[in-house]
């Protein structure tokens, strides 16, 4: 069910026993030790939303051993952890080792450092990068391992440990429900599709309504964003378009009365709320099948990319609910989540009529593991124009943007990013 193959840099298998579920409220305790746990020793868990702690060891007072759970349907992804831990004693220190990560390259080696926050300091904090090391253990098959050092200074908290930001499906649907509530004119959402897990596909459309005259052709820009649940960045980097875009400020309303923005802030929900790092439900990286995403195993590509085709063919309904871009059986089977929006379209919507558009740019947004700063892979082209055209907004973003490196930018056409969102569509 899952896929085979990566590019991923995912290169360290593990020859552990395998790692299934997340622990939920485990309490770690010496070999031979029974009865209810004494305080000090630490509970673990990760089931709640975007958790992911598979398994905890013991190994002495001082030490502990941690696996992640690797992604649902594909034991090759070992990446994103996100775990609490109560029970502690004042001022206990504890040595944590994350013991099988699938990476070899990580930017732990660079500098970077989990985060922690606790039930009374709820704002996220780094670690001390001199408290975190990352290495290759021979120990632990030479899987490449993250410790770090921690002492827990009140005991009445409860600590919550995490690889990234964390940035959840239902942090965003509450985002989108506020925005919502706001009943601005120009700020309209949608449902695209549900997910397997009968999750929203949210489709985002800003712009001036006077912009839907459809006697003029209009330029679109469209968004996509977390195709791959660990890369939590994305889903900061896109609220921030989003609230720029609905906000007052003279640039924002200039942009509304210029562009349509069609946005799409969460690609894999599922993937997201089970606390995977790269893969859907079924274990599959979505970032490899754009170009025949499968509407039962794939519904969130499925609904986006036949939005993205009608798109690019200059060619785009007002209304969204379009149910024959799906199967016959949508209707019969909501199981599986391919049921657009209500089937009845919104007042005064003008569902026979069709715009006159250009897709001007169409950008995915990711998160990167081992490179920093901000950079763009773009595509390769016989057609000298079309490639100047797409490398403008990399040199602007150089320009203007000190954390931008046109270093790591690159274009390319390798048969393994055939799948990828940006080679799918033809700007």
């Amino acid at each position: 069910m899952a896929d085979k193959k990566n590019d991923s840099g995912s290169d360290s298998e593990s020859a552990e026993e395998p790692v299934v579920g997340n622990v939920s409220k485990f309490a770690v305790v010496p070999p031979g030790y029974t009865g209810k746990p004494k305080k000090g020793h630490l509970i673990f868990d990760a089931c709640f939303e975007s958790g992911n702690l598979g398994r905890v060891d013991y190994i002495t007072e001082y030490e502990i051993d941690l696996f992640i759970r690797p992604d649902t349907c594909n034991p090759r992804f070992r990446v994103w952890f996100n775990f609490t831990v109560e029970n502690a004693k004042q001022d206990q220190r504890v040595i944590f080792n994350i013991v099988n990560f699938s990476k070899t390259k990580s930017l732990y080696r660079d500098g970077m450092s989990p985060l922690v926050k606790s039930s009374s300091r709820p704002k996220w904090v780094r670690f001390p990068a001199k408290h975190v090391y990352y290495y290759r253990c021979p120990d632990h098959r030479k899987n490449y391992v993250m410790s770090f050092a921690f002492c827990f200074d009140r005991e009445t908290d409860i600590y919550q440990f995490s690889y990234c930001y964390p940035y959840s499906y239902t942090r965003l649907q509450n985002h989108l429900d506020n925005l919502e509530k706001k009943n601005l004119d120009y700020f309209q959402r949608e449902l695209l599709c549900l997910s397997v897990q009968q999750r929203r596909l949210d489709l985002l459309t800003i712009t001036n309504p006077e912009n839907l005259d459809l006697d003029e052709r209009q330029k679109l820009v469209f968004i996509t964003a977390r195709v791959h649940p660990g890369e939590s960045p994305s889903s900061f980097v896109c609220q921030g378009i989003i609230d720029f875009l609905v906000s007052s400020h003279p640039i924002a309303k200039v942009l509304r009365d210029n562009i349509i923005f069609k946005i799409v802030p969460m690609l894999n929900p599922d993937g997201v709320y089970l606390g995977n790092y790269r893969c859907s439900l079924m274990g599959f990286d979505l970032n490899r099948h754009w170009q025949e995403p499968s509407p039962w195993a794939h519904p969130t590509l499925y609904a986006t990319k036949n939005l993205l085709m009608e798109v690019d063919n200059n060619e785009c309904k007002q209304n969204r609910n379009r149910p024959d871009l799906f199967p016959d059986s949508i209707d019969s089977d909501p199981v599986w989540g391919y049921r657009l929006a209500p089937s009845q379209p919104p007042p005064g919507s003008r569902t026979s009529n069709r715009w006159k558009i250009e897709m001007d740019f169409y950008i995915d947004i990711h998160a990167h593991s081992t490179l920093m700063n901000g950079f763009m892979y773009g595509n390769i082209y016989e057609d000298s124009s079309r490639f100047e055209k797409q490398s403008v907004f990399p040199k602007l973003l150089c320009g203007n943007a000190e954390d931008f490196s046109m270093t790591n930018t690159s274009f390319n056409r390798d048969v393994v990013k055939a799948g990828t969102g940006r080679r799918l569509v033809n700007i």
